[in-house]
């Protein structure tokens, strides 16, 4: 039943992915001002990411982040992340461009997170399912605990949403989702300010 709602949840993602794009689209200009004004260019963070059966594909968020500058002590995530782009990832406002990776087909609104493409071979035959989906801009992982659960319990999540799927878990998860932000629960883990690196 899972494989079945595929072809549905792809449908809903174009249409989600669409709408939210239009939707936000004044925002999204305010919030390109900003960045650049705030950070510099470029305005957009881009990074590979590993998508469904592991193929690569670029991911665009808003950045949120200064440059490495070593003369000014500016190397770890900590240093780097101002409270402008705190701010950002702490509403998810930084997410909004990713809805084109959506629309595209790299991504889906609900699935696991895109990782690192480093990461592919430190999974467990098991924790590799996570894959068998496309990657969402929200899942089970983040309504569970985002950055505040380990990777561990992450990944089980992620196979879990993988063998559970459904439009009513997509329903739930969004819902969820929308009141993480509000509340911005779980930004990140006890230790940093982005969760630490896998290291198999």
């Amino acid at each position: 039943m899972s494989r079945s709602y595929d072809t549905v949840k792809r449908a809903l993602d174009v249409a989600g992915a669409a709408v939210g794009l239009v939707a936000t689209l004044p925002l999204q200009a305010v919030v390109a001002v900003m960045v650049r004004a705030k950070l510099g260019s470029p305005i957009l963070f881009r990074q590979a990411r590993p998508g469904k059966d592991g193929r690569v594909f670029e991911l665009v968020k808003f950045r949120t982040m200064l440059d490495i500058d070593e003369e000014r002590g500016l190397v770890t995530d900590a240093q780097r992340l101002t409270r402008f782009g705190a701010a950002l990832r702490s509403t998810s406002l930084d997410e909004l461009p990713t809805l084109w990776n959506v629309l595209k087909g790299d991504m889906s609104l609900v699935g696991p997170r895109p990782l690192l493409v480093r990461y592919l071979d430190r999974y467990t035959p098991e924790q590799r399912r996570r894959h068998e989906v496309r990657p969402g801009i929200t899942g089970l992982a983040q309504v569970g605990g985002r950055n505040a659960i380990t990777w561990e319990e992450k990944f089980a999540l992620d196979v879990e949403y993988v063998e559970r799927r459904s439009l009513v878990l997509d329903l739930r998860i969004v819902a969820q989702t929308f009141g993480k932000v509000l509340r911005r629960a779980d930004i990140t883990d006890s230790t940093t300010v982005t969760m630490e690196e896998f290291g198999g």
